[in-house]
């Protein structure tokens, strides 16, 4: 066994000492009896506790980490007797019921009207339309890409999404899945 020699020859080391010149030791077999580290670290703590509660009555102070381990063992003992289950034995396993999955072929046939009502537009709409939202870029992005200003892209687009809100192919396919999708 390994004994703190911060206090003088024959006089007993202090917990403080003891914890100080140990600790990390003794955090390590903490670990070793627990999965997670915070719950290593409540076990040594409460361990620690209980050793500096006996430290007077500790007559061999060589021995004090074999104390402590004991201590680490029967708390890490005692808590999983205590432990509480949570999970029960069963014949089968619940599956959740799986979420209602639109149709495919809807949504490909919403995606062809959609991009048919976009090739509709005029070339400069039809290109701000795609700038912004296929390619996903920021107002100022596409105003950069194209070598407009900032507001030209947002009356553009925004008289080309009210155009792409009229066109009737595109309402018609959107009627026929909004039904669907709510059924399911």
């Amino acid at each position: 066994m390994t004994t703190t020699r911060t206090a003088e020859p024959g006089e007993p080391p202090t917990f403080t000492s003891y914890v100080q010149a140990r600790g990390t030791v003794l955090l390590r077999a903490a670990r070793s009896l627990t999965a997670n580290p915070s719950d290593a670290e409540d076990l040594l703590q409460t361990a620690l506790t209980k050793t500096y509660l006996a430290w007077e009555r500790i007559q061999d102070h060589r021995a004090v980490d074999g104390y402590v381990r004991r201590a680490l063992i029967n708390t890490r003992t005692s808590l999983w007797r205590k432990r509480r289950v949570d999970e029960f034995a069963v014949e089968e396993l619940p599956e959740p019921d799986p979420l209602p999955q639109p149709d495919p072929a809807e949504q490909q046939a919403i995606r062809d009207a959609m991009w048919r009502a976009v090739v509709k537009l005029p070339a400069r709409q039809r290109a701000m339309v795609v700038l912004r939202y296929y390619e996903d870029l920021s107002e100022a992005s596409t105003a950069e890409v194209l070598g407009v200003s900032v507001g030209t892209v947002k009356s553009a687009v925004s008289r080309a999404l009210a155009k792409l809100r009229e066109d009737e192919e595109l309402a018609d396919v959107a009627r026929r899945a909004i039904p669907m999708a709510a059924a399911a």
